[in-house]
């Protein structure tokens, strides 16, 4: 099934300058890129993003993390996209992550683990239009 899913390249990720490896990894693994900008969150910005997570002890260290510097938020589109993606990363906990995936390969830690991707087609719905119009999804050819 084809599916869109949101990504983003976390703060830590930017700054150590791997936006070019981490969207080649997932565009060699036949994943498309629909839509791409570089922002930065505002801490108010990061709490509505992460609200989910709001009575979790990690909430306020996470959205402050997170609106620290600049993010990269695209739109990857292909086949079971949402689980693709998940299993590219790899598990959130670094030191958990099987070899060659994302988190493996270039996350500090369980916090600055480089990437963020939406974790259920309900969590895509919801990710991609806080970052993307409709207008700004571009169906790929």
């Amino acid at each position: 099934m084809l599916e869109r899913t949101l990504v983003m390249i976390k703060p830590d990720g930017v700054q150590r300058n791997l936006i070019g490896k981490v969207i080649s990894i997932f565009e060699e693994n036949g994943l498309k890129v629909v839509a791409l900008k570089k922002t930065k969150l505002s801490k108010e910005q990061a709490k509505a993003f992460y609200i989910v997570h709001k009575e979790r002890p990690f909430y306020e260290d996470l959205t402050t993390y997170m609106s620290s510097g600049p993010i990269v938020a695209m739109v990857l589109e292909g086949e079971n996209a949402i689980q693709r993606v998940r299993e590219i990363m790899g598990a959130t906990d670094p030191k958990e992550a099987k070899e060659g995936t994302i988190r493996r390969l270039f996350a500090i830690d369980k916090e600055k683990n480089t990437v963020h991707g939406s974790d259920s087609p309900e969590s895509a719905k919801k990710e991609i239009p806080f970052f993307f119009s409709e207008q700004e999804l571009l169906d790929v050819a």
